[in-house]
């Protein structure tokens, strides 16, 4: 079975992205560029420095109401949405939040064909099975790739997220739990059936985070 990894890179500045990006290659199948750690007007520079990697690269643009950095309005981060889905990376990340409420958006984004990656976070708890489930449902309307990751107080809070993928259909999913009763879910969804599971260089993005080098000892993991 082949596992992958998508590296987590949020870097203050373009160059450092593209330097950060060379170095997650070499050891990822992907990774995702967190937009938000920038400035919205470096943000066209940074496209252009890494668009050769596009095809292997996840794009976020979180914003701070999601557990994100980026300080604009939604009009304006709607705007640079838009920009990154015209550069055709792997995946966009929009939060589900986000389609629910920015009609023009969605139909934008479906109209440019991009490849949506729907995402939902809960940063304080995890839901109970029927919400879960529900919310799985409702987010596979917006994209085929689903997301959805909570934060473990406990093992059963891990449990529940890894449970999904038993329920998931047709769904590409990718569920785990942050934090560190949700850490080994990061590593089990691989065995479940997540496309890749989030990982950094060694300073986690995320509470409970692995490092690349870490998923690869546990799972013996080796990249294409």
């Amino acid at each position: 079975m082949k596992f992958k990894t998508c590296v987590s890179i949020a870097e203050s500045k373009p160059k450092k992205i593209r330097s950060e990006l060379d170095k997650a290659l070499k050891k990822s199948d992907y990774a995702e560029i967190r937009f938000d750690f920038l400035k919205s007007e470096q943000i066209p520079e940074t496209l252009e420095l890494i668009k050769k990697d596009l095809k292997k690269l996840v794009c976020t643009l979180r914003p701070k109401t999601e557990g994100g950095k980026f300080q604009g309005n939604e009009k304006e981060r709607s705007s640079i949405l838009k920009l990154i889905a015209e550069y055709n990376p792997l995946y966009l990340d929009v939060e589900y939040n986000t389609l629910k409420k920015n009609k023009e958006l969605k139909k934008f984004l479906g109209d440019s064909k991009t490849k949506i990656l729907v995402s939902w976070h809960d940063f304080k708890k995890t839901p109970n099975q029927k919400n879960l489930l529900k919310q799985m449902k409702q987010m596979s309307k917006f994209s085929s790739t689903v997301k959805i990751v909570t934060t473990a107080n406990n093992t059963d809070d891990a449990t529940r997220l890894l449970e999904l993928y038993s329920k998931k259909d047709k769904t590409n999913l990718i569920s785990f739990a942050m934090g560190d009763s949700g850490r080994i879910s990061r590593i089990l969804c691989l065995y479940l059936g997540s496309p890749f599971t989030y990982v950094s260089l060694g300073k986690p993005v995320a509470p409970g985070q692995f490092s690349v080098d870490e998923i690869k000892k546990i799972t013996n993991l080796k990249k294409n």
